[in-house]
């Protein structure tokens, strides 16, 4: 096997590889399959001539590129994750390169009905005359976060072609299960050793993200009467219709996915299940304001406790669980972590674009492990569907980032 792939080469190899993970299993990672990915990118990491890569148990891949520099230069952290959505299959996919695209429509070969048009994709406006990697219309691309899996791996591949260029040791994480919101659950943050990191698991070329939803999880679970339905005239109360009442009583011009944007935050329901006797509703809370968390579940508990007004031997728990929070307030405490990044996206030729992220990465929770970690873009776009796409060029621009970044970090040390 050739190892001196382009970032090309090695992207349009990893998505061939089934990754995704699963929420409602209970193996770690929650996927083996992942671990095919994984196992590959240690093996070219050896190759390359970096003797401590290695996969562990958990499914998390670590190396070292070490430090070449007598300087005393910060650890820096590069982190991707190797799983794919499980919205959508990632089970053989079949990679198609659009060669210099010219804004007119990706018609895509599997399924027709899937095509790409400029006015609904209006980040192609910036990709003429450049290559656009899609999938075949049947399963998503991959692109997140395979994008930046095979970015860091180049820039990897680079640093150990070119020891002339002066860094820092430079650690790699390859995480499991970010899509379902376990990316980090088991690192070993003592092995990582990083002082800063970044995840490249963004999407629009340029792009830096120093700021996430905070998100709580919360379930509303209703313990209803249930009755022989010949015989339930006065006495049966359905924990199924009481679920369908407070999910139709949910605020439809606010507050949620469909009507929100920017900096507004939603309570989205993902998952109803039950039966007469008993059902759960689960939902995802997001904001950027910790304190706005706390109103939304408390709209929550007064949308349910109105529907239980009609139901009045019906009774609902409310459990609540805390998922990540909103890393600025962390990143805001290492200005050089954003100012370094914004220097090194301009220093590939491109205009930075600072904003903030409507979800969250493994950074959000990396940060408030002790490692703090802003996100910059791999060019990923239109993530978790069929119609996901990637441009080689703006995956090109993604590595030269990556060297940069560590090269100024390097130059600002003593």
């Amino acid at each position: 096997m050739n190892y001196n792939y382009t970032v090309k080469d090695r992207f349009l190899n990893y998505v061939k590889i089934d990754t995704q993970s699963d929420p409602s299993s209970n193996l770690i990672p929650s996927t083996l399959k992942q671990k095919n990915l994984s196992k590959l990118l240690v093996e070219e990491l050896l190759l390359m001539g970096i003797l401590d890569a290695h996969l562990d148990g958990f499914g998390y891949v670590y190396a070292t590129i070490s430090s070449n520099t007598l300087k005393k230069t910060p650890v820096i952290c590069f982190c991707s994750h190797v799983d794919t959505s499980p919205d959508c299959s990632g089970e053989n996919v079949k990679p198609i390169v659009h060669i210099n695209y010219r804004g007119q429509d990706l018609i895509l070969p599997d399924d027709q009905s899937v095509i790409l048009k400029m006015h609904e994709h209006p980040d192609l406006a910036n990709q003429i005359g450049n290559d656009i990697i899609t999938a075949s219309g049947k399963t998503l691309l991959g692109a997140d976060n395979k994008a930046g899996v095979a970015e860091i791996i180049d820039a990897a591949n680079y640093f150990m072609k070119h020891p002339e260029i002066k860094h820092g040791d430079i650690k790699i994480l390859f995480t499991p299960d970010e899509e379902i919101g376990r990316g980090v659950n088991h690192v070993d943050m003592q092995k990582l050793n990083a002082d800063f990191g970044y995840t490249i698991d963004g999407e629009t070329l340029g792009s830096f993200e120093d700021e996430t939803f905070s998100a709580n999880g919360m379930k509303i679970i209703i313990d209803g009467v249930s009755a022989h339905p010949g015989f339930a005239k006065g006495k049966m109360e359905s924990a199924i219709k009481i679920a369908a009442e407070i999910i139709a009583a949910l605020p439809k011009n606010q507050l949620s996915p469909e009507s929100t944007q920017d900096k507004e935050g939603f309570l989205h329901p993902v998952e109803i299940t039950g039966e007469a006797e008993k059902a759960t509703i689960e939902f995802i809370i997001r904001d950027f304001k910790d304190e706005n968390l706390a109103k939304h579940q408390e709209k929550l508990k007064t949308i349910t406790r109105d529907v239980l007004k009609n139901y009045p031997h019906s009774t609902a728990e409310f459990v609540i669980t805390e998922q990540y929070r909103n890393m600025k307030k962390v990143i805001d405490q290492h200005p050089k972590v954003s100012e370094y990044a914004l220097e090194a996206i301009e220093r590939a030729g491109l205009k930075s674009i600072k904003r903030s992220i409507r979800g969250g990465t493994d950074g959000s929770r990396l940060s408030f492990m002790g490692l703090p970690c802003p996100n910059i873009f791999a060019g990923e776009h239109a993530f978790h569907g069929k119609e996901e796409w990637v441009s080689v060029q703006d995956m090109e621009a993604a590595v030269r980032t990556i060297v940069n970044l560590a090269v100024i970090w390097e130059e600002n040390s003593i």
